[in-house]
């Protein structure tokens, strides 16, 4: 009897410690950043073993941040998120209530781990002379970057030209009409940002692809032989990247802790130098301080000193026949 209470405890344990090694995370994250984590995600693995002597398994899912917000209320049960835009974070509390209103508060700097800017990839030798935003509506200049309606790069995109417009021109009428001609001059919008790179890079289609900073540099990286060349616009928006755990899905996976610390390590000096090696820019003062040469100069305004909140964008430009879709109409007559 006392041999089988033995057997029975130690099968018990051992189901016990492989319940514990068999947790699973799954960040969803915009389109662009699967290189990112796929190098930060094996470090924070080693990182929680170190810590606790749990294995953890991290899973991604990318694609347009949009979309992922509507998987997830749909019922992709990601336990964090990782997007580029605060609105596609909001919407999962206004339309799926699976976390606070108040989840800016919870980490450093509106959880925002890491930030960037918009910045233009041109052709070797920049062939079009493009400098700042004016020179995107130079004579046969032409554009690439994704569907402002399903991409928060995009949107960073559409705002930054809009918003340095309205600085550099009279009058609002001026930048707006400075704007309808920026948007005539896009020969695809696709669906996210690694889309509009392909169409760029691969397919051989614009002049000028806008992204992100870090995505630039990037392909720059990815492509030596095309010899592409970066241009960062003397203004620019500022370009959060918020980040949060989803309430309702931690406490049903069991897995509130493990997200939590995840979202935590991308603030640490080992996540924020791989951050700012792929040309993110970030806020550990260490880290800031040995990478200020590879972030050229720019005056940032935000979205809220130009346009106002979030809220009040995404229904005055993006909602449907709101500004975006009257501005691509009249592009059209």
């Amino acid at each position: 009897m006392r041999k089988l209470l033995f057997v029975t405890a130690m099968l018990a344990g051992s189901l016990i410690n492989t319940s514990l090694a068999a947790k699973e995370l799954l960040n969803s994250s915009y389109d662009i950043s699967r290189e990112l984590f796929a190098e930060i995600n094996p470090l924070f693995v080693a990182h929680w073993q170190q810590k606790t002597g749990e294995t953890l398994t991290i899973n991604q899912s990318h694609g347009g941040s949009s979309r992922q917000a509507q998987a997830i209320i749909q019922g992709l049960r990601a336990d964090v998120v990782t997007f580029n835009q605060s609105t596609d974070i909001d919407i999962l509390h206004q339309r799926g209530n699976l976390l606070p209103e108040n989840w800016r508060e919870r980490l450093a700097n509106n959880s925002s781990p890491y930030y960037s800017t918009m910045a233009f990839l041109v052709r070797k030798g920049n062939p079009k002379n493009i400098q700042d935003w004016s020179d995107l509506t130079n004579d046969g200049v032409s554009l690439v970057f994704p569907n402002p309606k399903t991409s928060g790069n995009a949107r960073y995109t559409y705002l930054g030209a809009y918003g340095a417009a309205k600085q550099r021109l009279a009058d609002d009428a001026a930048a707006r009409s400075w704007m309808v001609e920026f948007l005539k001059r896009v020969v695809v919008f696709d669906t996210g940002g690694r889309g509009a790179t392909t169409s760029f890079v691969e397919r051989q289609l614009g002049d000028v692809l806008i992204t992100f900073e870090s995505e630039v540099n990037n392909i720059i990286k990815q492509y030596p032989d095309l010899q592409l060349e970066r241009v960062v616009p003397k203004t620019n928006i500022l370009a959060e990247f918020p980040v949060t755990w989803v309430d309702r899905n931690v406490t049903r996976n069991g897995t509130e802790q493990q997200a939590k610390a995840y979202l935590e390590f991308l603030y640490s000096k080992q996540a924020q130098q791989v951050l700012a090696s792929h040309y993110y820019r970030v806020h550990h003062a260490e880290v800031v301080a040995q990478t200020t040469e590879q972030f050229p100069a720019t005056a940032l305004f935000t979205v809220e000193e130009q346009f106002g909140s979030w809220d009040k964008v995404n229904t005055e430009h993006f909602a449907s026949n709101a500004e975006l879709d009257k501005l691509l109409a009249e592009g059209r007559r």
